[in-house]
């Protein structure tokens, strides 16, 4: 619903700035305003239509006939045609029964062996100190012997086979085979022999049209009626300053509740609808938005589409009640608008999941 403009003071300002846009004088501190635009203003008028056209009927005179004899074709000069079938003889032809190829066979692969002396320790010198067996000293170290001593480098043969020659393969040529089979072929070819066959006639009597067929005319008048409908009379604009609590402007939160995954109002939800909600749009000529809310919990999808749902319940509780739906407008949020950190995955408790169970309304304009 594409809503109208909505002209809103909340009196702080000075005097001055009221005279000036028509508003109302010595308001009191912090009451809020919005400038009502009147509807437009319809009449009936009488019109008078045509309901049916004027036509013309037509009465069919018929045709009348004469007989006439005319000589007419029975049967169409043709031509007949005697087949004569071809003669045959047989003769012997050559074919390849198999194709000649070239057959591969495989020469293997030739090995020798070989050796190779590896280095496994490098050689090796260098001073050791030795401890003589007989030393006549208590103290050992009186009698140790300084040894420059060399050893010889360590190696070790690896036999490995080589290859001599890869594997390879020889071309062996193999001829192809021939046969003959015996075959029918035309000696004489077929013909057709054509003859004439004439055609044939008789006379036969015919009635045809000797006067066409024509009409008579006659007109019918045109029938009408007189309707009435209902047409603008006068264009609405804006007059007056209303008077509304500055409270309702902003999303406002009303107790209206429902049975669990359901849009269906309670008695109670009706009972608040009709204290809140009529009264205002009873006194005041002012449009309002309904705005329902769900908790995380649920799927996300439902929930938008059960939050819409409820939002559409209200308004059309209150049209049912006498409220024009134009001045009515629905929009469901589901989980979009949480009132708290209770997201998807959070835990909170039930009464944190209750506060955004919500439904809310504002005052948008007339």
């Amino acid at each position: 619903m594409k809503q109208k403009l909505l002209l809103l003071v909340c009196f702080i300002a000075g005097i001055g700035f009221s005279q000036a846009q028509d508003l109302p004088t010595n308001p009191a501190p912090g009451k809020c305003y919005v400038k009502c635009i009147t509807k437009d203003e319809f009449k009936d008028v009488e019109e008078t239509i045509q309901t049916y056209p004027a036509y013309t009927t037509l009465k069919v005179v018929p045709a009348t006939y004469k007989t006439v004899e005319e000589r007419v074709l029975v049967k169409e000069a043709s031509k007949k045609f005697v087949y004569v079938p071809a003669t045959y003889e047989t003769v012997d032809v050559s074919y390849v029964k198999q194709g000649s190829r070239n057959d591969l066979k495989v020469v293997p692969a030739t090995f020798g062996n070989d050796s190779r002396t590896f280095e496994i320790y490098p050689q090796t010198s260098g001073w050791e100190y030795k401890v003589l067996d007989d030393c006549p000293s208590v103290n050992k170290e009186d009698c140790v012997a300084a040894c420059f001593v060399e050893y010889p480098a360590q190696s070790t043969s690896v036999s490995y086979t080589t290859l001599t020659k890869d594997a390879s393969t020889n071309s062996v040529p193999v001829p192809e085979q021939t046969a003959t089979y015996k075959k029918r072929v035309i000696k004489t070819p077929a013909r057709m022999d054509e003859i004439e066959i004439p055609a044939e006639y008789t006379t036969i009597k015919k009635r045809v049209v000797d006067t066409p067929a024509s009409t008579t005319t006659n007109t019918i008048a045109a029938q009408y009626q007189t309707v009435t409908r209902t047409v603008l009379d006068k264009k609405g604009g804006i007059t007056t300053w209303e008077e509304v609590d500055c409270e309702v402007l902003n999303a406002t939160p009303i107790p209206v509740y429902y049975e669990l995954g359901s849009a269906r109002l309670t008695a109670a939800s009706k009972k608040v609808i009709d204290e809140r909600l009529l009264t205002i749009l009873n006194d005041k000529p002012v449009n309002i938005e309904i705005m329902s809310h769900t908790d995380s919990r649920g799927n996300d999808d439902f929930n938008q589409s059960l939050s819409q749902q409820r939002a559409n319940s209200v308004v059309n509780y209150l049209v049912s009640k006498g409220i024009s739906r134009s001045r009515l407008s629905a929009k469901g949020y589901g989980e979009s608008r949480l009132a708290n950190r209770c997201a998807n995955g959070v835990d909170c408790s039930e009464n944190q999941h209750q506060q955004n169970r919500r439904t809310e309304f504002r005052v948008l304009s007339n």
